[in-house]
C-alpha cells in the first residue's frame, strides 16, 4: 500500500476509472450481442434497430476514450456488414 497521500488518491481514482471503463465495455458487448442475436434469428428490422443502438453505444465509448476510434470504427463496420449481408 502506498504511503504518500497523492499515491493513495491515484489508487482510488484509477479504481474508479477502471470500474467505469468496465461498465462501458460491458454495455458495448451487450449491444453487439443483441445485434448478433437478431441476425441469427433472421429478423432484419430488429437487427437494424439493434445496429443503430449499438453504433451509438460504441461511438460513445470511443468518445469517452474506452476504445480507440479505429477499434470502434472496425466494430461498427463489421456489425453493419453483417446486417447488410442478411437475406
Amino acid at each position: 500500500m502506498a504511503n504518500i497521500k497523492s499515491a493513495k488518491k491515484r489508487i482510488l481514482v484509477n479504481r474508479t476509472k477502471a470500474e467505469r471503463n468496465k461498465a462501458i465495455r460491458s454495455s458495448v458487448k451487450t449491444a453487439i450481442k443483441k445485434v448478433r442475436v437478431a441476425i441469427e434469428a433472421k429478423d432484419k428490422d430488429a437487427a437494424q434497430a439493434a445496429l443503430l443502438a449499438a453504433t451509438a453505444t460504441i461511438d460513445k465509448a470511443a468518445t469517452k476514450g474506452v476504445y480507440h476510434k479505429n477499434n470502434a470504427s472496425r466494430k461498427v463496420s463489421r456489425l453493419a456488414k453483417a446486417v447488410n449481408t442478411m437475406e
